[in-house]
């Protein structure tokens, strides 16, 4: 049977998080792959390792540093997730999520999510940013839902409605910023998928047909639960590698590839999240 946190385990991290820090943070940042050197620039920071906080996945992955920063960016009291964890990790989806809704019990109401992402969209390059517009949740769309279970009203709605997702004030924030600093941004659908393989060449090509621009192995499960919590969510992937849509391509895909773009995605990304930031 999959795990499935209660409201206490969400109750009891939270209370955690409030004995290290008398922060009262209204926006959270969840950093992706190869992204993560944006909590450097946290003033004022309490660092939390998620091992510490009770009930809190592990990240297990290269990228993912797995700790919770809290501080001050432009001004503004935020929560930093340095890293994040994956359902292919081998936690169940509930695990996966439960960091959002310990976000929204600190009191978050604005949650910005990037991903590191493959580009489906073929006139995407390795180093381009993407905002997502919309997603198709392709794990929750299998039946791997977070919602899945005992709905608790308080928490959110039983039937959550996700046409709008992506907040559409914070999406026009984000692209007049990336315009105003000359920063090239592409609006398309995030395809969510479990992982951890990266995606056949028939697999892209189905994808692509079905409407989709980039791909990754997050996000979509934390959007549910941060629309079911009625937070405004803004998302933002960093394209960090071309997909791969020929069977006789020489080329490869691979985590490094991914975290090397990072380098050139984190100023892009740290940008526009700064900027949206101070205008909140």
């Amino acid at each position: 049977m999959e795990a499935m946190p209660t409201r206490q385990d969400f109750d009891e991290a939270a209370a955690a998080i409030r004995q290290a820090t008398i922060l009262q943070p209204k926006i959270a940042i969840v950093l992706g792959s190869g992204l993560s050197a944006l909590a450097d620039a946290v003033q004022e920071a309490t660092a939390i390792d998620f091992w510490a906080i009770p009930h809190f996945p592990i990240s297990t992955i290269p990228g993912h540093q797995g700790r919770l920063v809290l501080g001050h960016l432009e001004g503004q009291p935020v929560a930093v997730m340095q890293g994040r964890t994956h359902y292919y990790e081998g936690y169940s989806i509930h695990q996966v999520t439960l960091p959002i809704r310990v976000l929204r019990l600190l009191g978050v109401e604005t949650l910005i999510l990037t991903n590191a992402a493959g580009g489906l969209n073929k006139s995407f390059r390795s180093g381009d940013l993407m905002l997502i517009v919309d997603h198709i949740n392709m794990v929750g769309m299998g039946g791997v839902n977070p919602l899945r279970g005992p709905n608790d009203p308080e928490l959110g709605p039983r039937f959550l409605d996700m046409s709008k997702a992506y907040d559409r004030g914070l999406r026009q924030m984000a692209l007049q910023i990336a315009q105003t600093e000359g920063i090239p941004m592409h609006r398309g659908v995030y395809v969510g998928l479990a992982g951890p393989t990266f995606e056949s060449p028939a697999e892209i090509r189905f994808l692509r047909q079905m409407g989709g621009d980039a791909v990754g192995m997050s996000t979509t499960s934390e959007t549910v639960v941060a629309r079911h919590g009625g937070m405004r969510v803004l998302g933002i992937s960093g394209i960090s590698n071309v997909a791969i849509d020929d069977p006789d391509s020489v080329s490869e895909a691979s985590h490094e590839e991914v975290l090397e773009a990072g380098a050139l995605l984190t100023p892009r990304m740290a940008t526009v999240i700064r900027g949206v930031i101070s205008q909140l």
